[in-house]
């Protein structure tokens, strides 16, 4: 093709083809790639098919380095909390003490410890607050603000939970302790999946037609490409190795099912409650400054314990449904959140039967090394066979940027 060929973003005395499509907008053929996939049985592979819709960013490496941050604890559990001295105020002084220090509180805050409660000059009951004067690597010395005179020492042991509350200046304060944040880097890596149909029509897939036409074998080789991504998108192991054969390093990513440390369980027998149900959408929805909807993709056995609720399900009826992201989804709904239910086979394949993921799609993120594309091969003349191929690449991985936003729930004997 002559130079003259491309002026501008306009082409001139040729026709457009996939070479000078790409030069003149290298993202418009990938772009309408990725938006026919998504119509392929989206319900096979539900995280394969959101990803493609949640924030995507381009990698310019097959080793991706991103950073996650959490919210601070909006409590902690202390192992010890011994009075110190009483001289100075007629507040008596604590030091408390934390397992796994850090302290994850600061000076000028006030603390509140529900286990412990005073009578008041009313005869009602207050829980105890504490205010921090002064804080070191695993301790912090506090006072007892609300302890009536004459209550005696407070000698609380291992366990203990401390609730932090809003911090408390004094009028001449100007400054206070700064709130840092820190993000945690993390590394995952881009995997490069594959697959090859050996057909000559499948260039359809880079021109510009009505529709997306497909051979039962064209459509057979996407559905398994994409059903093994969803399986390493889940549960894959993040690993580097070399193979034996080809002498060549071969990158597995790492499955969003381990970037979580957030976890709920259930018994795996017997019946769910409608209280399993509450327990379980408390647990996904404080404490992590997630999102009020969020996704449960699980699979056959737990799903099936969401039925056994029966009549008592009035959280989960079939007539709430909805459509997002070309997904069926049912909606579980209570005071904490609402969820949207999929079913999804890749658990039952993978040994997960019985377990489920929720997954806050507001912080999923996909990482690009390679988009999702289709080169030919022409076997014919390279003298393998009388064929053209069709080969689909995409080396692609997953990350979640807030970890306890999302959790897994498991099945226990």
């Amino acid at each position: 093709m002559s130079q003259n060929s491309i002026i501008g973003n306009a082409i001139v005395n040729n026709p457009a083809t996939i070479n000078t499509v790409t030069e003149v907008s290298p993202d418009l053929l990938l772009n309408e790639i990725d938006s026919r996939l998504v119509k392929i049985r989206p319900m096979s592979t539900p995280i394969d098919q959101i990803s493609r819709f949640a924030s995507t960013r381009k990698a310019g490496s097959m080793i991706v380095d991103y950073y996650s941050v959490d919210t601070r604890p909006s409590s902690f559990f202390i192992t010890k909390l011994d009075g110190v001295y009483s001289g100075l105020t007629p507040l008596p002084h604590y030091e408390l003490q934390v397992a796994n220090g850090p302290v994850p509180c600061q000076v000028s805050e006030t603390l509140l410890i529900p286990s412990i409660t005073f009578t008041d000059k009313t005869g009602n009951k207050i829980m105890a607050m504490l205010y921090v004067v002064s804080t070191s690597t695993d301790k912090a010395e506090v006072i007892a603000v609300n302890q009536p005179e004459g209550s005696g020492d407070l000698n609380i042991g291992n366990g203990v939970e401390v609730v932090r509350m809003g911090r408390a200046a004094t009028e001449l304060d100007v400054q206070t302790p700064q709130y840092q944040a820190i993000p945690v880097k993390s590394t995952n890596f881009c995997q490069i999946f594959k697959a090859q149909v050996e057909q000559s029509t499948f260039v359809k897939l880079a021109n510009k037609e009505t529709g997306w036409t497909f051979s039962d074998q064209e459509e057979s080789a996407v559905i398994d490409m994409r059903l093994g991504m969803e399986k390493s998108f889940l549960f894959g192991t993040k690993l580097r190795f070399d193979d034996p054969v080809k002498h060549e390093e071969v990158l597995l990513t790492g499955g969003i099912w381990n970037q979580v440390s957030r976890h709920w369980t259930y018994k795996r027998g017997g019946k769910f409650t409608a209280t399993d149900i509450v327990s379980m959408m408390k647990e996904a929805f404080t404490l992590n400054a997630g999102s009020s909807r969020k996704i449960l993709i699980g699979g056959s056995g737990f799903i099936q314990k969401l039925h056994t609720v029966g009549e008592d399900n009035y959280f989960m009826s079939p007539d709430r449904m909805i459509t997002k992201w070309g997904i069926d989804f049912t909606e579980l709904r209570t005071k904490f959140g609402t969820l949207y239910v999929v079913l999804s086979e890749v658990f039952d394949l993978c040994g997960h039967a019985d377990d489920a993921f929720i997954l806050d799609p507001e912080y999923l993120t996909k990482y690009t090394h390679i988009p999702f594309q289709a080169e030919t091969l022409n076997l014919r003349n390279s003298g393998q066979r009388n064929t053209d191929a069709i080969v689909l690449t995409e080396a692609s991985c997953l990350v979640l940027r807030y970890p306890d936003a999302h959790m897994r729930i498991q099945a226990v004997d």
